[in-house]
């Protein structure tokens, strides 16, 4: 359940991200939240 939030924070960072940015800034911005959540999660010791 500890893990549902940084989820949900990452997935609002993308809503933003899409709506805000363009080019290649949003590319960037959306690489840059994906590999976070991924690091922040695997740090966590995963969904498993």
């Amino acid at each position: 359940m500890e893990l549902l939030v940084p989820v949900v924070v990452a997935l609002l960072l993308v809503v933003v991200a899409w709506k805000l940015l363009k080019g290649l800034v949003k590319t960037l911005a959306l690489a840059a939240i994906l590999v976070l959540a991924a690091f922040y999660v695997h740090q966590s010791g995963g969904f498993g």
